[in-house]
């Protein structure tokens, strides 16, 4: 199994920004919200159990899931978010644990956004965290899901403080948008990070074989 880097960050920090940079350095990327997707994807059991139980409301006209829609129940709704949870978190894991057992590169990026809310920690070799301020988050997260501010706080109080996520990190990327030439930050950092990480997969390769 590879070196495992969990990568996490609150909602709007950037996470797949700074996973697209590990992977234009052909560092495989496991997102655990695109095996979420797999998982209810059109078709699939557990789609059939989740419009049994919402309704036919959370289709989209092509009849996949509509996110955006399912997102707003059960996030007004703890009760509705547990019976979601409770559904789908098995099967995420399940796909995910496959996905790292057959990767061969010297190390790989696990991007989940509630790696320390869901104790996933422990499954890392290394924690790597995006991290912006909670204004920054705000603002990114109403813009790009064009939701109401009101519903990206709710979801921002479901996630760990940002105090809480650094404590749990082991490398952090700084990702606010006042840098000057903030893509080129960016890269760099990711690029310190790529020869780290690479080093330490080495070290971790030469005591399994030791």
């Amino acid at each position: 199994m590879s070196y495992i880097v969990g990568l996490t960050g609150g909602i709007g920090s950037g996470k797949s920004t700074i996973a697209d940079l590990f992977s234009a350095l052909n560092v495989p990327v496991i997102d655990a919200d695109i095996v979420a997707r797999k998982v209810v994807e059109k078709g699939s059991p557990l789609l059939s159990e989740i419009v049994a139980h919402f309704g036919q409301n959370i289709l989209t006209e092509a009849g996949e899931l509509d996110r955006a829609a399912l997102r707003k129940l059960v996030f007004n709704d703890d009760k509705q978010k547990h019976w979601l949870n409770d559904l789908l978190h098995p099967a995420i894991r399940t796909e995910m644990q496959h996905q790292l057992a057959v990767q061969t590169a010297p190390y790989v990026i696990w991007v989940v956004p509630l790696l320390i809310e869901n104790n996933l920690v422990e499954m890392c070799d290394r924690v790597l965290v995006v991290d912006v301020s909670p204004s920054v988050q705000l603002a990114r997260a109403a813009k790009r899901d064009n939701h109401s501010d009101e519903l990206i706080q709710k979801i921002m109080a479901t996630q760990v403080s940002r105090e809480e996520r650094l404590k749990s990190a082991d490398d952090v990327i700084y990702n606010e948008a006042n840098f000057s030439d903030n893509g080129a930050h960016l890269k760099q950092q990711v690029l310190t990070l790529h020869q780290l990480y690479l080093e330490l997969a080495e070290e971790k390769c030469n005591e399994r074989n030791n």
